[in-house]
């Protein structure tokens, strides 16, 4: 590794960049001082500064010159951009990580245009609560104990799981996006709670703490979660009924098919 550098750098310093520097600092996997944030956005780097205390560049250069581990946290369609201008910065030793849907190891080795060591990962947006579910996936120049240590940074903000390239579309499917599915589950409960008369802030704790129980369940039960489901259906009682309309609307095959959709566009991004 270069002498003098910085552990970690961020090329984008946004939501997701912020939530990882949040759990790193946390779990003390690295100090402030050892991290640095390059964002073009003054006001970007000014909120990591203020939240973080990580030092802050408008130079995505010096970030990347400065980094044993460097981790590209803007948006995808700006990924071919910054990895033009950083390219020559980086050596055979920096470890890159990624965050981009749709930004295959193959694809990302072509536009760095020589051997560079990369881990794919897919994370999700309940990481800046700690509470994240991220992919990861290596390609040939990532040794085991490099993969390791990328494991351990991605753990600090919630739970990882290595899976092979072919997956990662399916976890953009599974976890990445369906937060957005998730809350809009919540919302609708929360609407219907409001029309049969509870004040508002109310049915979203209701809502939102059953669906939160209800994943830890799953979780920590190891039940299958159809048996879980039967576990609260009584004969001829409420839920049974209720979740008789869920099928009758549609409910599963909706989930499924929005899944497949988000998939593809993942797949062809």
């Amino acid at each position: 590794m270069k002498e003098n550098t910085m552990k970690l750098g961020f090329i984008g310093t946004g939501n997701m960049a912020g939530a990882i520097m949040g759990g790193i600092i946390k779990n003390e996997i690295f100090k402030p001082e050892e991290i640095i944030g390059a964002d073009i956005s003054e006001a970007g780097r000014d909120r990591v500064k203020n939240n973080y205390g990580i030092h802050v560049t408008g130079d995505n250069r010096e970030a990347a010159e400065k980094s044993e581990v460097l981790i590209l946290s803007v948006k995808p369609q700006y990924y071919a951009d910054a990895i033009a201008e950083i390219k020559d910065c980086i050596s055979e030793d920096q470890l890159i990580i990624t965050i981009a849907p749709g930004k295959t190891l193959a694809w990302l080795e072509e536009q760095f245009g020589k051997p560079v060591k990369i881990v794919r990962t897919m994370p999700n947006t309940p990481a800046l609560v700690g509470e994240g579910m991220t992919a990861a996936c290596t390609n040939k120049y990532v040794t085991e104990e490099e993969k390791e240590y990328a494991l351990k940074i991605l753990a600090s903000f919630g739970k990882v799981e290595l899976v092979p390239e072919h997956l990662i579309d399916a976890v953009v499917a599974v976890s990445g996006s369906s937060p957005a599915y998730v809350f809009m589950f919540i919302e609708a409960m929360a609407d219907a709670a409001v029309a049969e008369g509870m004040p508002r802030p109310q049915a979203y704790q209701f809502a939102a703490q059953a669906v939160y129980g209800s994943a830890k369940m799953v979780m920590e039960t190891g039940k299958h979660p159809g048996e879980l489901k039967d576990m609260v259906c009584s004969p001829a009682g409420t839920t049974i009924e209720a979740v008789r309309v869920l099928e009758e609307k549609g409910f599963r095959s909706a989930v499924i098919e929005a899944m497949k959709a988000c998939a593809d566009v993942s797949r062809n991004m």
